[in-house]
Order: structure tokens, then sequence, then C-alpha cells
């Protein structure tokens, strides 16, 4: 298991941008697959997109493609949503997690951060 925090969340405005970032601690994390989330007020936690151990690999829901775009810097052990053109429908709080190989669905991952909020204003 790894134990993951995220930051970077905020308030920004339709069309701004904001970084999160996801720092893991463990020593074997570069063996994680590493994918966000994301639940908005009222509504089921959503999955937002996946990057793979070694970062060769990506998955992007459809409402955030072209938009964000998700990385590792696995000498950091942390993980990058860059979000851009936001619109109001992005906010949520976002969650990151992980699991050893590779996998879509929340049951997939056995390790969650604590999620950070981001706010979109129109």
């Amino acid at each position: 298991q790894v134990q993951l925090v995220e930051s970077g969340g905020g308030l920004a405005q339709a069309g701004g941008s904001l970084r999160l970032s996801c720092a893991a601690s463990g020593r074997t994390f570069s063996s994680y697959a590493v994918g966000w989330f994301r639940q908005a007020p009222g509504k089921e936690r959503e999955f937002v997109a996946v990057i793979s151990w070694s970062g060769g690999s990506t998955y992007y829901a459809d409402s955030v493609k072209g938009r964000f775009t998700i990385s590792r810097d696995n000498a950091k052990n942390t993980v990058y949503l860059q979000m851009n053109s936001l619109k109001p429908e992005d906010t949520a709080v976002y969650y990151c997690a992980a699991l050893q190989g590779w996998g879509l669905g929340q049951a997939d991952f056995g390790s969650w951060g604590q999620g950070t909020q981001v706010t979109v204003s129109s």
C-alpha cells in the first residue's frame, strides 16, 4: 500500500487552469498505476484519468479528453493532473488513487487520498 496526499485544488474561473498534485509515500510507488477521480455535489464519484506505472500509457474520460493531462515523476513520487479550459461542471472534489497493475474502475484501486476541492466559477 502507498499513502497519497492531493494538493493544488482551489478556485478558478471558467477557461482557466489548475494543476493538481498527488504525492505518494512508499518506495514501490513507481510500480503503481495512479488514477484521478472526482465527485461533484450530489453525484457519484467518477473516473477522470489514469496513468501506468511507467507513464507510457494514459487514459481519459471523454468529458476531460483534450483538456486535462495526467503525468508522473517517479523520482519525486508524484503524479500530476494539469487541468486546462476548465468548466463549471469540473467543480468537484478530486481524488487520486493507486493500484498495482492496471484498471479503470474504482474498485480496482486500493489506496486513496483524502481529496482536494476544485471550484470553477462561470
